[in-house]
Protein backbone atom coordinates (compact mmCIF):
# COMPACT_ATOMS: atom_id res chain seq x y z
CA UNK A 1 0.00 0.00 0.00
CA UNK A 2 1.63 3.29 -1.06
CA UNK A 3 1.57 6.41 1.06
CA UNK A 4 -1.12 8.71 -0.33
CA UNK A 5 -1.05 12.49 -0.51
CA UNK A 6 -4.39 13.48 1.02
CA UNK A 7 -3.36 17.12 1.29
CA UNK A 8 -3.49 17.89 -2.45
CA UNK A 9 -5.73 17.13 -5.38
CA UNK A 10 -6.94 14.84 -6.86
CA UNK A 11 -7.45 12.78 -3.67
CA UNK A 12 -8.69 15.79 -1.69
CA UNK A 13 -11.72 15.92 -3.99
CA UNK A 14 -13.12 12.77 -2.38
CA UNK A 15 -11.12 12.00 0.76
CA UNK A 16 -10.24 13.97 3.89
CA UNK A 17 -6.94 13.60 5.70
CA UNK A 18 -8.82 13.99 9.01
CA UNK A 19 -10.81 10.84 8.27
CA UNK A 20 -7.69 8.87 7.45
CA UNK A 21 -5.82 10.09 10.54
CA UNK A 22 -8.78 9.15 12.72
CA UNK A 23 -9.14 5.74 11.09
CA UNK A 24 -5.39 5.13 11.20
CA UNK A 25 -5.31 5.95 14.91
CA UNK A 26 -8.02 3.31 15.34
CA UNK A 27 -6.22 0.60 13.35
CA UNK A 28 -2.95 1.26 15.20
CA UNK A 29 -4.83 1.01 18.50
CA UNK A 30 -6.54 -2.23 17.47
CA UNK A 31 -3.29 -3.76 16.22
CA UNK A 32 -1.43 -2.92 19.43
CA UNK A 33 -4.23 -4.28 21.61
CA UNK A 34 -4.15 -7.56 19.67
CA UNK A 35 -0.46 -8.04 20.40
CA UNK A 36 0.37 -6.23 23.64
CA UNK A 37 0.52 -8.16 26.92
CA UNK A 38 -2.76 -7.84 28.82
CA UNK A 39 -1.30 -5.41 31.35
CA UNK A 40 -1.02 -2.80 28.57
CA UNK A 41 -3.95 -1.04 26.91
CA UNK A 42 -3.79 1.25 23.87
CA UNK A 43 -6.36 3.99 23.26
CA UNK A 44 -6.69 6.97 20.92
CA UNK A 45 -7.96 10.09 22.77
CA UNK A 46 -8.32 12.35 19.72
CA UNK A 47 -8.86 16.10 20.15
CA UNK A 48 -10.05 18.04 17.13
CA UNK A 49 -8.96 21.65 17.21
CA UNK A 50 -11.77 24.01 18.26
CA UNK A 51 -13.84 21.04 19.42
CA UNK A 52 -11.74 20.84 22.56
CA UNK A 53 -12.12 17.79 24.75
CA UNK A 54 -12.88 18.43 28.41
CA UNK A 55 -9.52 17.14 29.61
CA UNK A 56 -7.71 19.85 27.63
CA UNK A 57 -9.74 22.96 28.31
CA UNK A 58 -12.96 24.03 29.93
CA UNK A 59 -15.62 25.38 27.65
CA UNK A 60 -17.27 28.41 29.20
CA UNK A 61 -21.03 28.27 28.92
CA UNK A 62 -22.71 31.65 29.16
CA UNK A 63 -26.45 31.91 29.78
CA UNK A 64 -28.42 34.94 28.65
CA UNK A 65 -31.13 34.14 31.21
CA UNK A 66 -30.15 34.61 34.87
CA UNK A 67 -31.19 32.03 37.43
CA UNK A 68 -33.04 32.90 40.61
CA UNK A 69 -33.16 30.32 43.39
CA UNK A 70 -32.42 27.53 40.95
CA UNK A 71 -35.14 28.64 38.51
CA UNK A 72 -34.86 30.54 35.27
CA UNK A 73 -36.85 33.72 34.81
CA UNK A 74 -40.03 33.88 32.74
CA UNK A 75 -41.26 30.52 33.94
CA UNK A 76 -38.30 28.56 32.64
CA UNK A 77 -37.43 25.03 33.62
CA UNK A 78 -35.68 24.68 36.98
CA UNK A 79 -31.91 24.29 36.61
CA UNK A 80 -29.92 22.25 39.10
CA UNK A 81 -27.04 24.17 40.59
CA UNK A 82 -23.64 22.72 41.44
CA UNK A 83 -22.74 23.82 45.00
CA UNK A 84 -19.02 23.05 44.64
CA UNK A 85 -18.45 25.18 41.53
CA UNK A 86 -16.26 28.17 42.30
CA UNK A 87 -16.92 31.39 40.39
CA UNK A 88 -13.57 33.22 40.20
CA UNK A 89 -13.36 36.99 40.09
CA UNK A 90 -13.52 38.61 36.67
CA UNK A 91 -10.19 39.04 34.89
CA UNK A 92 -9.05 41.35 32.14
CA UNK A 93 -6.20 39.01 31.17
CA UNK A 94 -6.94 36.08 28.84
CA UNK A 95 -4.01 34.62 26.95
CA UNK A 96 -4.58 33.84 23.26
CA UNK A 97 -3.95 30.22 22.33
CA UNK A 98 -4.70 27.81 19.51
CA UNK A 99 -5.53 24.20 20.36
CA UNK A 100 -4.30 22.15 17.38
CA UNK A 101 -5.79 18.92 16.14
CA UNK A 102 -4.26 15.99 18.01
CA UNK A 103 -4.13 12.48 16.65
CA UNK A 104 -2.33 10.27 19.11
CA UNK A 105 -2.35 6.78 20.55
CA UNK A 106 -1.46 6.25 24.18
CA UNK A 107 -0.34 2.94 25.65
CA UNK A 108 -1.05 2.67 29.38
CA UNK A 109 0.13 0.15 31.95
CA UNK A 110 -2.98 -1.01 33.81
CA UNK A 111 -0.84 -2.73 36.45
CA UNK A 112 0.66 0.63 37.43
CA UNK A 113 -2.29 2.94 37.79
CA UNK A 114 -2.82 3.24 34.02
CA UNK A 115 0.37 5.26 33.62
CA UNK A 116 1.23 6.26 30.07
CA UNK A 117 4.23 4.23 28.92
CA UNK A 118 4.28 5.00 25.18
CA UNK A 119 2.76 7.46 22.72
CA UNK A 120 2.31 7.49 18.95
CA UNK A 121 1.78 10.96 17.44
CA UNK A 122 0.28 11.39 13.95
CA UNK A 123 1.25 14.92 12.92
CA UNK A 124 -1.53 17.24 11.74
CA UNK A 125 -1.13 20.36 9.54
CA UNK A 126 -1.88 22.55 12.57
CA UNK A 127 1.16 21.12 14.36
CA UNK A 128 3.37 22.55 11.57
CA UNK A 129 1.51 25.78 10.78
CA UNK A 130 3.05 28.48 12.97
CA UNK A 131 6.35 28.76 14.82
CA UNK A 132 4.66 28.64 18.23
CA UNK A 133 2.67 25.53 17.25
CA UNK A 134 5.83 23.77 16.13
CA UNK A 135 7.58 24.73 19.35
CA UNK A 136 4.65 23.46 21.45
CA UNK A 137 4.72 20.14 19.62
CA UNK A 138 8.48 19.84 20.17
CA UNK A 139 8.04 20.72 23.85
CA UNK A 140 5.35 18.05 24.19
CA UNK A 141 7.69 15.46 22.69
CA UNK A 142 10.43 16.55 25.09
CA UNK A 143 8.02 16.20 28.00
CA UNK A 144 7.21 12.60 27.04
CA UNK A 145 10.85 11.66 26.71
CA UNK A 146 11.92 13.39 29.92
CA UNK A 147 9.43 11.13 31.72
CA UNK A 148 10.90 8.01 30.11
CA UNK A 149 7.88 7.52 27.83
CA UNK A 150 8.60 5.89 24.47
CA UNK A 151 7.55 7.95 21.45
CA UNK A 152 6.87 7.46 17.75
CA UNK A 153 6.10 10.46 15.52
CA UNK A 154 4.67 9.95 12.02
CA UNK A 155 4.53 13.00 9.76
CA UNK A 156 2.74 12.54 6.42
CA UNK A 157 1.72 16.21 6.05
CA UNK A 158 2.87 17.21 2.55
CA UNK A 159 1.35 20.70 2.50
CA UNK A 160 3.79 22.15 5.06
CA UNK A 161 7.50 21.50 4.90
CA UNK A 162 8.73 22.10 8.43
CA UNK A 163 10.48 19.23 10.18
CA UNK A 164 9.21 18.79 13.74
CA UNK A 165 12.03 16.44 14.71
CA UNK A 166 14.52 19.20 13.90
CA UNK A 167 12.40 21.60 15.96
CA UNK A 168 12.76 19.17 18.87
CA UNK A 169 16.53 18.90 18.39
CA UNK A 170 16.86 22.69 18.35
CA UNK A 171 14.63 23.15 21.40
CA UNK A 172 16.60 20.57 23.37
CA UNK A 173 19.95 22.10 22.26
CA UNK A 174 21.21 18.81 20.86
CA UNK A 175 24.16 18.65 18.50
CA UNK A 176 23.47 19.24 14.80
CA UNK A 177 24.44 15.63 14.04
CA UNK A 178 20.98 14.62 15.30
CA UNK A 179 19.21 16.80 12.74
CA UNK A 180 17.58 15.30 9.67
CA UNK A 181 18.81 16.58 6.30
CA UNK A 182 17.19 19.67 4.83
CA UNK A 183 14.12 18.81 2.77
CA UNK A 184 13.02 15.87 4.93
CA UNK A 185 9.47 17.07 5.54
CA UNK A 186 7.63 13.72 5.81
CA UNK A 187 9.18 11.01 7.94
CA UNK A 188 8.75 8.68 10.88
CA UNK A 189 10.85 8.83 14.05
CA UNK A 190 11.09 6.51 17.04
CA UNK A 191 12.59 7.51 20.39
CA UNK A 192 13.53 5.19 23.27
CA UNK A 193 14.63 6.72 26.60
CA UNK A 194 17.18 4.42 28.21
CA UNK A 195 19.72 4.34 31.04
CA UNK A 196 22.82 2.64 29.68
CA UNK A 197 26.36 2.47 31.07
CA UNK A 198 25.50 4.95 33.83
CA UNK A 199 24.22 7.44 31.26
CA UNK A 200 20.73 8.69 30.39
CA UNK A 201 20.17 8.46 26.64
CA UNK A 202 17.45 8.60 24.00
CA UNK A 203 17.89 6.03 21.25
CA UNK A 204 16.76 7.51 17.93
CA UNK A 205 15.62 5.93 14.67
CA UNK A 206 14.27 7.84 11.68
CA UNK A 207 12.90 6.95 8.27
CA UNK A 208 12.34 9.21 5.30
CA UNK A 209 8.85 8.79 3.82
CA UNK A 210 7.77 9.34 0.24
CA UNK A 211 4.38 9.53 -1.46
CA UNK A 212 3.87 6.31 -3.39
CA UNK A 213 6.23 4.28 -1.19
CA UNK A 214 5.53 1.82 1.60
CA UNK A 215 5.70 2.77 5.27
CA UNK A 216 8.21 1.21 7.68
CA UNK A 217 7.93 -1.05 10.69
CA UNK A 218 9.18 0.90 13.72
CA UNK A 219 9.99 0.12 17.36
CA UNK A 220 7.59 1.49 19.97
CA UNK A 221 9.33 1.62 23.35
CA UNK A 222 7.20 0.91 26.42
CA UNK A 223 8.58 2.45 29.60
CA UNK A 224 9.84 -0.30 31.91
CA UNK A 225 9.14 -3.10 29.46
CA UNK A 226 10.99 -2.92 26.14
CA UNK A 227 9.99 -2.38 22.53
CA UNK A 228 7.06 -3.71 20.55
CA UNK A 229 6.70 -3.85 16.78
CA UNK A 230 4.58 -1.06 15.25
CA UNK A 231 3.69 -1.90 11.67
CA UNK A 232 2.82 1.44 10.09
CA UNK A 233 2.35 -0.09 6.65
CA UNK A 234 -0.18 -2.75 7.70
CA UNK A 235 -2.21 -0.40 9.88
CA UNK A 236 -2.19 2.31 7.18
CA UNK A 237 -3.34 -0.18 4.55
CA UNK A 238 -6.15 -1.36 6.83
CA UNK A 239 -7.29 2.23 7.46
CA UNK A 240 -7.26 3.02 3.73
CA UNK A 241 -9.27 -0.13 2.98
CA UNK A 242 -11.85 0.77 5.61
CA UNK A 243 -12.26 4.20 4.01
CA UNK A 244 -12.33 2.67 0.50
CA UNK A 245 -9.36 4.69 -0.66
CA UNK A 246 -8.39 2.84 -3.85
CA UNK A 247 -5.00 1.27 -4.42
Amino acid sequence: MPLYDLFHRPLTDNYQWQSLHTQWSGTITADLNRRLPKRFLAAAPISLGPFISADIAEQELLSSTPEVNGRADAGGVAVATEPDVYAPPATELSLPVTFPDEYLIEVRDTSRGSRVVAVVELVSPANKKEADARERFAAKCMSYLNKGIGLVVVDTVTERHWNLHNEFVDLANYDDKFLMPDGESIYATAYRPVHRNDEDLIDLWWWSLAVGSALPVVPLALKGYGCVRLDLEATYAEACAQLRIPE
